[in-house]
């Protein structure tokens, strides 16, 4: 019986360090949201993190608050991607924890 805990404590310690890592990496892979067919790019880390906005010169003739907009949609468009590319990047460290549907681990 102690045995069998120890190996799970270690297993346990292992997925911790993965996830570290995991967590890591996940710092350094940039993705890049858009809207208004590419005249607002936003580009972030997926643990969302903005590190650059590029805006097309010609929306700053436009209303202010088109403008806002499409930053909004942008920067949303980035998050989606950079929280599926989170999921798909952990998804293979949980794969054989066999957790409940619908739990996810904090990333």
């Amino acid at each position: 019986m102690k045995g069998g805990i120890g190996q799970l404590m270690k297993q346990a310690q292992q997925m911790q360090e993965k996830m570290q890592k995991a967590q890591e990496e996940l710092q350094k892979i940039i993705v890049n949201g858009e809207s208004g067919g590419g005249m607002v790019k936003i580009s972030i880390t997926c643990k969302n993190e903005i590190k650059k906005i590029d805006i097309d010169d010609s929306l700053f003739s436009e209303e202010k608050d088109m403008l806002e907009d499409l930053l909004i949609a942008a920067f949303n468009d980035a998050i989606r991607k950079a929280d599926k590319k989170s999921q798909e990047s952990m998804s293979g460290m949980t794969s054989g924890l066999n957790l409940p549907p619908g739990m996810k681990l904090p990333f």
